[in-house]
């Protein structure tokens, strides 16, 4: 199925109220199956991340199916290892290229039984009942997926001898790791993070009503929109200033395409600042990896040269996203491509998008319809794929039309 968007003005007016945070979430979902008594969790994501997240905490035996949520097998991985009895986690074909060996490793370390049922450092698994209590410290390398850590993190109150975790060599996606913790907090967990060192007592869980803020990943697509206007009042509903989300910096990064973003008591709304006049665009991705895409399709479309920095994860998400941007960008003209760094992954972005009716493959990835979806502002865009947004956003095409964008199915 294809999906053909576009739009017949430069115009974007309206109210727009996003769906919880997945991250959160997810974290808070988690949470709850660790804690001795139920709380509510209101506005959750729709996601089908999430969704799956929460059916799969259901489950009490048999094959636990994560689909192609990444965050899910993660967090399930560490989950089940505290479980009785032996469960089998799985995932889609793409989920079984994902690795998952250093997880795995330090789970055992601390006492988990998890046997690799195919390729050794990859889905499936086979997840026995662990005996946890001599080990209860590790290190880990800090350069891999932030999903990782956290999901040691979330199970480290209920361990026995809690967990002590150094962290080794840089760390990716900080904010997603501060994240977890400032809400272990909001439900009565102390840690203590010292350097590259973050230590967690045993203690329990504290029951605590909660509200997810919408998603500012989501909200990404939409200053996109922004960037791309002439006459721009839009409403996007759900979103925190004081944010525990790293995406959040998106506010302060549009500021160069001429975005203003105003905070009112519902979230915020974006307005067009001054004529921006940036020929050239600079950021350091590696504490908000999943706007980077979004970003990409900003200064393509606007003409303005980009140099990306701390793009190491792109490579192991649902596709590899810095492939991916370079094939599908090269479709509107817009050359994307990966250069020499001295450390981690760095692209560049130049030439400017000439959207002749192309066809975007999605790579069975949700980040890449949406960020891609914009370029409707400037013509005929067709989405291949396209429902692979319900992975994290089920209603992105219902909102876009909310926004006089044309959605038909081709």
């Amino acid at each position: 199925m294809t999906y053909q968007l576009k739009k017949s003005d430069f115009t974007i007016v309206g109210d727009i109220t996003l769906d919880g945070s997945k991250s959160i979430s997810n974290r808070v979902l988690l949470i709850n199956a660790l804690c001795k008594e139920d709380f509510n969790i209101d506005r959750l994501s729709t996601s089908k991340d999430t969704k799956t997240l929460e059916a799969l905490l259901k489950l009490t035996e048999g094959t636990y199916d994560a689909g192609a949520a990444g965050t899910t097998f993660r967090f399930m991985t560490a989950y089940l290892a505290l479980q009785p009895g032996t469960q089998i986690l799985t995932g889609s074909e793409r989920m079984k290229q994902r690795p998952v060996g250093v997880l795995v490793e330090a789970l055992n370390e601390l006492g988990a039984d998890i046997q690799f049922l195919e390729k050794p450092g990859y889905p499936p698994l086979s997840i026995g009942p662990g005996k946890f209590g001599s080990v209860d410290e590790l290190q880990i390398p800090a350069n891999i997926s932030s999903q990782f850590i956290s999901a040691l993190l979330m199970i480290a109150p209920v361990l026995p001898n809690g967990l002590t975790l150094h962290l080794e060599g840089a760390i990716v996606s900080r904010p997603y790791i501060q994240m977890t913790l400032s809400l272990m907090k909001r439900f009565g967990i102390d840690a203590q993070w010292v350097g590259s060192t973050i230590k967690i007592e045993k203690q329990d869980y504290k029951a605590k009503d909660f509200i997810v803020e919408a998603d500012w990943s989501a909200a990404s697509y939409y200053y996109a929109l922004a960037a791309f206007s002439d006459d721009l009042n839009l409403h996007l509903g759900g979103l925190f200033k004081n944010s525990l989300q790293g995406d959040s910096i998106l506010a302060e990064m549009m500021t160069q395409f001429g975005i203003d973003t105003e905070y009112v008591l519902d979230g915020l709304i974006l307005t067009k600042g001054k004529t921006s006049s940036v020929d050239s665009f600079n950021w350091n991705f590696i504490k908000c990896p999943d706007i980077a895409q979004t970003l990409a399709v900003v200064c393509g479309g606007l003409g303005v040269d980009g140099s990306f920095t701390g793009l190491s994860t792109l490579k192991i998400k649902e596709t590899d996203r810095v492939q991916a941007l370079e094939n599908e960008l090269k479709k509107v003209e817009v050359n994307f491509f990966e250069t020499e760094a001295r450390q981690g992954v760095s692209c560049q972005v130049d030439g400017k998008a000439n959207v002749n009716s192309p066809v975007f493959s999605t790579y069975e990835d949700h980040r890449m319809a949406m960020a891609f979806a914009p370029l409707a502002m400037f013509g005929t865009v067709n989405i291949e794929e396209p429902m692979v947004v319900v992975k994290s956003y089920p209603n992105f095409y219902e909102d876009l039309k909310k926004l006089g964008f044309t959605v038909e199915s081709v």
